[in-house]
């Protein structure tokens, strides 16, 4: 059943909303998890979506140029000084990873950098739809099978950055979690962290047959290792590249 089916059918009512103007769920440090299982969205496919855009006060700088120009137009005819900012906000490549572990005992990672996509029919019920190197408005989605949510027994959710652009202190980022019934849920990366490389963004972890949803909101100054070592998860890392795009 859709969900504007279910919110016409009064369905909604039985959510725990965070946000009603939005109805949405916000993940914050005074609400920090949300469990799948009682909101009634621990089944079908779960859909995790990374998009970020410039922070206000980017754009803001922006308008006051604007402004001056307005009130100069001579300066409309003289070649525009390139900022370093401006250049570090256009080649941002923030990218969405998931760690997993099975309750086999399988652990891996699914990621675009080394093109472990995934699969979402099969182990580990984890898939990358693509990689997004130019943050389009649609950003990146990973899939995870929830159908199969007896086979997994913890996820963590991260983003990172491929270049060496310092990006989180100049972009906004978001990661919002649409299940297959009820209201998105919604994580902001709203700390300034100018010099991480990466965010450990949220958990999920099957707890006695409950999923959790945990906001995590972890960045750390190095990349997936420093991530593993954090939670544990005890993988073999090694230095990897992109193709050119």
């Amino acid at each position: 059943m859709a969900f504007w089916d279910s919110l016409w059918r009064g369905g909604a009512a039985q959510f725990d909303s965070g946000n009603a103007a939005s109805n949405a769920i916000e993940l914050t440090k005074r609400r920090p998890s949300v469990s799948l299982t009682k909101q009634g969205a621990a089944t079908g496919n779960l859909r995790v979506n990374l998009s970020w855009r410039m922070r206000t006060s980017d754009i803001e700088g922006r308008s006051k140029q604007s402004g001056r120009l307005l009130r100069n137009p001579s300066k409309l005819f003289k070649p525009e000084v390139v900022q370093g900012h401006t250049q570090a906000a256009v080649n941002v490549d923030l990218d969405i990873g998931c760690l997993y572990e099975l309750s086999d005992g399988s652990k891996g990672v699914v990621q675009p950098l080394g093109g472990y996509f995934g699969d979402v029919n099969a182990a580990p019920y984890v898939k990358l739809s693509g990689d997004d190197r130019f943050g389009s408005p649609s950003g990146e989605t990973i899939y995870v099978n929830l159908d199969h949510k007896d086979k997994i027994k913890r996820l963590l959710f991260f983003v990172y950055i491929y270049d060496q652009t310092p990006a989180f202190d100049r972009t906004h980022a978001k990661m919002t979690l649409y299940p297959s019934n009820g209201p998105r849920i919604e994580i902001e990366l709203d700390e300034r962290a100018p010099q991480a490389r990466s965010c450990a963004v949220f958990r999920v972890e099957n707890v006695k047959d409950e999923l959790i949803v945990r906001r995590e909101v972890k960045f750390v100054y190095g990349f997936q290792a420093e991530l593993d070592r954090l939670y544990g998860w005890g993988l073999q890392w090694g230095r990897g590249y992109k193709t050119k795009a």
